[in-house]
């Protein structure tokens, strides 16, 4: 068997391991690299190390540990019962203020599933008291984080967009961020209208309990404040590189005792840059051996140059949804977009691209997701943990088909 095809069953392997075990897919990759490339394609060791994508590991690596340090040192959670307070216990706003203060701390750095972590349990508690469905505020913080999830500064943005570069789209990030925000915005006003939102707009206003959101921020979290501000700044306006500077500014916060280091250090997603660092690997290999090449033919015969968006959207929400998006779907896919159009003989690259972000992204409310669990997790006490699982896994799997439809229709309008 040539090394093209095995290369790509390699790919298979690790995506339908990633579909059916909790396994970490990144060891596996590497281990299937290292045979494919050393022994059928007749690679030396060095040419396989070559694969490993170290930019974005250090990238991933110095981003998580900053918002990291914020998370743990209180800063993030403190802004987040801030941000509740703002509602001024008016039940109507309190949907959509959620979904606010999810995309907004997810977009700021430390991506979805942190932005969930934090927002939840405070979702989740300001609905019971305000008598707003479960089920909606778990929408809106999902959904909501997932819309910020793309930004060019979350930890997700820096991955989709280095393997956008790998695809011969640079430079795309706000058209990234905007065509996902758009359409987690657009199925977070639908749930909103859906599930009881309207008929918040006559209910009175509701006391929120008092507690920590009224303390003053510490010291320490003000500089937070200022280090991520300045980060901010620095990658924005100065475009410095991201991931350097965010390793300054975590030994800024480290050494001005914001957080001890061996906090700052476990904060840090170690089994996500190893799954995506080791599907980066294999992808290499696939790409260098003509495996990819093999795939986009296979996937070419599902498409055409008309249908190319919707029939992406849809193969990689599927995936998605019991696989990671940010681990395996992107960094299998988006490479991929430049021989898939050659075999399709038409279509717009970067319309492609966007559609595989935003039909795996969309699917993420699942509870099979982090997300999803997340927010089944800040149930209070006396909740319907089941039924609000079996809600939230209908509409997830809903979602792949309306992801489909979203970027068949609307994804070209977010194509400078």
């Amino acid at each position: 068997m040539n090394p093209a095809t095995l290369s790509l069953l390699a790919l298979l392997a690790v995506i339908l391991l990633s579909l059916t075990s909790r396994i970490n897919v990144g060891i596996l990759a590497v281990a299937l690299a290292f045979p494919v490339g050393i022994y059928a394609a007749g690679w030396k060791p060095d040419a396989v190390l070559g694969l490993f994508p170290s930019a974005l590991f250090v990238t991933l690596a110095g981003v998580t540990l900053l918002f990291g340090i914020a998370q743990e040192n209180g800063t993030l959670g403190a802004l987040a019962r801030r941000g509740v307070r703002a509602c001024g216990g008016t039940p109507a706003l309190l949907p959509p203020l959620f979904f606010t203060l999810a995309c907004g701390l997810a977009s700021i750095g430390p991506g979805a599933i942190a932005a969930s972590a934090l927002v939840a349990p405070l979702a989740m508690a300001a609905g019971a008291t305000a008598g707003i469905s479960p089920f909606l505020m778990a929408l809106m913080v999902a959904n909501g984080a997932n819309a910020g999830n793309l930004s060019p500064f979350s930890a997700v943005g820096v991955i989709v967009q280095t393997q956008m570069h790998k695809a011969g789209l640079p430079h795309q990030d706000w058209s990234v961020f905007g065509a996902n925000f758009a359409a987690h915005a657009f199925v977070a006003a639908a749930a909103y209208g859906l599930f009881g939102g309207l008929a918040l707009l006559r209910a009175p206003k509701v006391a929120l309990a008092a507690g920590p959101a009224e303390a003053p921020l510490t010291g320490r979290q003000w500089f937070t404040l200022a280090v991520l501000a300045a980060w901010i700044v620095g990658v924005t306006v100065f475009k410095v590189n991201p991931g350097l500077s965010a390793f300054a500014g975590a030994a800024l916060l480290i050494l001005g005792r914001t957080i001890d280091d061996h906090v700052a250090v476990s904060a840090v997603p170690w089994s996500v840059l190893l799954m995506v660092s080791g599907v980066s690997v294999l992808v290499g290999v696939l790409e260098k051996t003509g495996g990819m090449e093999l795939f986009s033919s296979l996937l070419a015969r599902i498409a055409t140059p008309g249908t190319a968006n919707g029939a992406m959207a849809f193969v990689t929400g599927l995936i998605s949804t019991y696989s990671s998006t940010s681990g395996v779907v992107y960094p299998a896919f988006l490479p991929m977009v430049p021989g898939l159009v050659a075999k399709l003989g038409g279509g717009n690259p970067l319309e492609i691209a966007l559609s595989i972000n935003v039909g795996a992204a969309i699917v993420d409310v699942s509870p099979l997701s982090t997300i999803g669990a997340l927010c089944i997790a800040g149930l209070p006490a006396g909740g319907d943990g089941k039924k609000l699982f079996r809600q939230m896994l209908l509409w997830g799997l809903a979602m792949i088909v309306v992801g489909a439809l979203f970027c068949q229709l609307c994804i070209r309008f977010f194509v400078p």
